[in-house]
């Protein structure tokens, strides 16, 4: 098959050509991301020193905190990390002194064209081959270390063909996609402990009790040390400060600039993977990092915008990601916290995808939220909003659903709440992805 190679195509072409080359978005395989990789000659092994995260909720967190970390510390660090929010280019972070940049489109498209001809028009999904174009992209240019994330489950994701990273990192770990990785807790901490290589170090976070058994069962066959949440490290607030603490001792740091307790934990995930990883870092480089960690659509204050100049001046605009019903409980505890201090009447506008957990995700929210306002999502799997809406008021929210979401913020603006109300969109990263569009403040 001849590939059209063109250094004036745009990105979006490039993508929508790759899409064409299998019948299905996900299909979990290591051969065809293999065959590629060998075609390649192999930039999978040409990479700087990888952290690899897998989990079901935080990896891509967790991740942020390394990064922050370890450019704190004055390192050059690659980072490739999935679903993008509104360009392609968001997954491909390029290491440079100073800080990370992402990858300009003309040598994202490079990278993914080259894929695209050493593949020859063979089956293969996106991801993988977006994965790929993150090798060679990472192994042109020197950086000190890499961080991936895997895209979904981590046994037979793309990206676990590093063959002995730094460190393996496992986040909690909770039920979501079960068309791909099984129905229960157990069956998808196999897949997440799928990573753990042999003799590498491995850092778990708290889990459930049945996942933590699977994963520590497959660390035993690896002899994978494992380094795990409240046994072997602990990363607590107190005093409104991070409190780290492992064998090699204590780090007294400033909360995490990305709200919610839940960030404390993965905060200390990066701690951890950082110091099991045989960097040498400053204490300074962690307290730094607490401070310039970023990582959008995570709780994440819209202050300025189009969508939130659609509100009064005095209400506030939250965007969340998270779409499960562990993912809900984070959210809904850092909005409680939030409450406590200070005090404002929660309205939610919520879309969600049909294959998620919709009453799992909202019954956290139950006795927290006013109102339920439900929005469509421009997805092919796209829960109607009318059936959101109706899924809000069994769990006992009322709701009632809009087209669109300036019609959603107007009629949140619009609710007879005193004080003016703390409104969070959440329930999808697709969703989030709009938003941020709409709002003009994409990632950077």
């Amino acid at each position: 098959m001849s590939v059209p190679h063109s250094r004036s195509a745009s990105v979006s072409e490039v993508a929508a050509r790759l899409l064409a080359l299998h019948p299905k978005r996900i299909d979990l395989s290591l051969g065809r991301i293999e065959r590629l990789l060998a075609a390649l000659d192999h930039p999978e092994r040409r990479l700087p020193p990888v952290i690899h995260v897998a989990g079901t909720n935080g990896k891509g967190s967790t991740v942020a905190f390394a990064r922050a970390i370890l450019e704190a510390a004055g390192k050059r660090v690659h980072v490739y990390t999935s679903p993008n929010l509104v360009r392609l280019n968001e997954r491909f972070r390029l290491g440079q002194t100073g800080g990370g940049v992402l990858v300009e489109d003309a040598e994202l498209v490079d990278a993914l064209t080259a894929c695209e001809s050493k593949n020859a028009g063979a089956p293969i999904t996106v991801f993988e081959m977006e994965t790929a174009a993150a090798f060679v992209l990472f192994s042109r240019h020197p950086a000190d270390v890499a961080l991936l994330e895997v895209g979904l489950g981590g046994r037979l994701d793309a990206t676990n063909v590093v063959e002995r990273p730094l460190a393996s990192v496992i986040t909690r770990v909770s039920i979501d996609h079960r068309e791909f990785l099984g129905d229960t807790i157990e069956q998808i901490a196999a897949e997440k402990a799928g990573i753990l290589k042999p003799n590498v170090p491995a850092i778990v976070a708290s889990q459930a009790r049945e996942a933590l058994a699977v994963i520590e069962r497959q660390a035993a066959r690896l002899r994978a040390p494992l380094s795990i949440a409240g046994e072997d490290w602990t990363a607590t607030e107190e005093r409104g400060r991070l409190v780290y603490q492992d064998g090699n001792g204590l780090l007294d740091l400033p909360a995490p600039k990305l709200y919610g307790r839940h960030q404390f934990e993965n905060a200390g995930a990066a701690i951890a993977a950082l110091r099991a990883s045989g960097l040498k870092l400053a204490a300074s480089a962690f307290e730094a990092g607490m401070g310039r960690v970023d990582w959008p659509a995570r709780m994440q204050r819209l202050s300025q915008g189009r969508l939130a100049a659609l509100l009064p001046p005095e209400a506030e605009l939250w965007l969340d990601g998270g779409h499960n019903a562990d993912g809900g409980r984070a959210i809904a505890a850092a909005l409680a916290d939030l409450e406590e201090r200070v005090p404002r009447p929660l309205v939610l506008i919520v879309g969600m995808l049909s294959t998620k957990d919709s009453a799992g995700f909202l019954k956290n929210f139950s006795g927290l939220a006013r109102r339920v306002i439900a929005v469509p999502i421009h997805q092919d799997k796209a829960m109607p909003s009318a059936a959101l809406a109706d899924i809000a008021r069994d769990v006992g929210i009322p709701a009632f659903a809009r087209d669109d979401l300036e019609s959603a913020l107007e009629a949140a603006g619009n609710l007879d709440l005193e004080p003016a109300p703390r409104i969070l969109i959440t329930g999808s990263l697709y969703l989030a992805g709009e938003v941020l569009a709409a709002n003009g403040t994409p990632p950077q």
